[in-house]
């Protein structure tokens, strides 16, 4: 790796510790310039706006998301088996980002962009609908497979099924809630005996 993308590398893994906890706003490259002992103007370059670093927050953000939920899940066959991959992998993520002491950027940024018009949210818009895209997508093929009911919505599924993770970093961070692990466990449980073809 050249040193440009090492230094680029730092950049972002330092920005992302940054905004997992205190969002957008709570950053500048200023601020960033100074946790990695760099001048405005050298950091600046290799971004050229706030706008572009967080855009790029984002697809670093995502990046590492689907190396550690989604292209592990792959290894599972197709269906209901890489679906639970898929959750035991998210819920990880959730429970253990590295380097993001704040837990996953994309529910702290969500609130932060959703009712602010423009690239970046667009962009997160963007990567979001990508996955509700392709856990819906992982829903059918359930159901193709025989795992899941003929008359069940994969759209529907993949809504509830994100809505788990959503309430177990509310339940877990916000409420302190000493079962929210297990909650969101037994909620997937329920989810899936739903869903299935009853045999």
């Amino acid at each position: 790796m050249s040193k440009g993308r090492k230094t680029r590398s730092a950049i972002l893994s330092e920005a992302l510790s940054a905004v997992s906890t205190e969002g957008f706003q709570g950053i500048s490259i200023g601020m960033l310039a100074d946790r990695l002992k760099m001048s405005k103007s050298g950091l600046f370059a290799h971004f050229g706006s706030k706008e572009e670093l967080e855009k790029a927050v984002l697809e670093e953000a995502g990046q590492r998301f689907m190396a550690a939920v989604w292209t592990p899940a792959k290894a599972f066959p197709r269906g209901r088996p890489r679906i639970e991959a898929i959750f035991r992998n998210w819920m990880d993520w959730s429970l253990h980002t590295d380097g993001m002491p704040g837990g996953c950027v994309f529910m702290k940024l969500s609130a932060e962009v959703d009712e602010k018009p423009g690239p970046v949210r667009d962009q997160l818009s963007e990567m979001q609908a990508r996955w509700q895209a392709t856990l819906a997508r992982s829903a059918q093929i359930a159901i193709e497979e025989g795992h899941f009911r003929p008359d069940l919505d994969p759209r529907q599924f993949a809504y509830e099924m994100q809505g788990i993770l959503m309430a177990l970093k509310y339940y877990r961070r916000l409420l302190r809630d000493e079962k929210a692990v297990e909650r969101s466990q037994q909620a997937f449980a329920d989810l899936l005996a739903r869903s299935s073809v009853r045999h």
